[in-house]
């Protein structure tokens, strides 16, 4: 019986054991790393993976897209796809740094809370994103503005670079993200005081609001973090919070647990999916999105 292999190509020196530990708990027999891969690598590599296994085999074999770049990651998954021939088509899955997946729970998170708690929809509600460069932020910003939100993502360092990040979503993915200059602490209360979400993605160990900005925000319905390490990225908001009030105005606060319990679970059943699935699939953010809705 033909067993199950994944193929794991990263961009990166090393392959996340993360990845590896997940892939394998979910239900491969083999987790095989390749790493400093890059994008014109990724047809040979596919193809070799493809070809070496007959047909009836093919759904046994699975190719997963790491590294810490978004883009990269969506562009060797296109090259991957076209890479393709039938009957031999294989799984394909990225989720580079576990953004797709942390961003899909951190926006189902919200999302659930928002609805239960303050009877609102994503759809029309103005989000401000805090570490909008990295891949969680601008996974997490791509998928708020695809579901209809007002999105602001925020440059750390002036607005050049993601006011580029902004242009190259609106191409890409045909929406509109507006950029914003946070490279001040009375920038970014300035900026939560205009919004009513704020999803912190900022790196860990970086405090991104503190409770005078919380207490300034009026409007703010939820901010939620990803940041796991002290201090945490929005002062007051717990590790396990989902939907605790952390303001005086009736902020509630989403944990950095909370939403990683969620991450968990879509990374893992996006493998297992993979392995049971009886047709070949293409894995992206979405799908993430679509899983942790399921999941909160």
């Amino acid at each position: 019986m033909a067993k199950a292999i994944l193929h794991m190509l990263s961009t990166l020196k090393h392959m996340s054991p993360f990845d590896v530990n997940m892939a394998l708990d979910a239900g491969y027999d083999a987790a095989i790393p390749y790493t400093n891969v890059t994008l014109d690598e990724v047809t040979a590599l596919v193809q070799d993976a493809m070809f070496s296994r007959a047909p009836s085999a093919a759904l046994k074999t699975g190719i997963f897209f790491a590294g810490r770049d978004a883009v990269l990651a969506l562009d060797m998954l296109e090259a991957a796809r076209k890479a393709l021939l039938k009957p031999f088509e294989v799984s394909l899955f990225a989720d580079p740094y576990g953004s797709f997946t942390t961003a899909g729970a951190m926006v189902a998170c919200t999302e659930k809370i928002l609805k239960d708690k303050k009877q609102r929809e994503l759809k029309g509600s103005r989000i401000v994103i805090y570490g909008a460069t990295g891949v969680v932020g601008y996974s997490a910003a791509v998928i708020a503005a695809l579901e209809g939100a007002e999105v602001t993502i925020v440059g750390y360092s002036g607005v050049e670079r993601v006011a580029k990040q902004a242009d190259e979503m609106s191409k890409r993915f045909n929406i509109k993200v507006t950029p914003a200059d946070g490279s001040s602490q009375e920038m970014v209360r300035d900026l939560l005081v205009k919004h009513e979400i704020a999803l912190c993605a900022a790196r860990a160990g970086v405090q991104v609001l503190s409770k005078e900005d919380l207490a300034a925000a009026k409007d703010l319905l939820i901010a939620a973090d990803v940041n796991a390490v002290p201090p945490l990225g929005v002062e007051g908001c717990g590790l396990h919070d989902n939907g605790v009030v952390i303001s005086d105005h009736g902020a509630l606060g989403i944990g950095a647990l909370a939403i990683g319990n969620v991450k968990y679970g879509a990374e893992s059943g996006l493998f297992k999916q993979m392995v049971e699935s009886d047709k070949p699939l293409c894995l992206d953010f979405r799908h993430a999105f679509a899983l942790a809705r399921k999941l909160v």
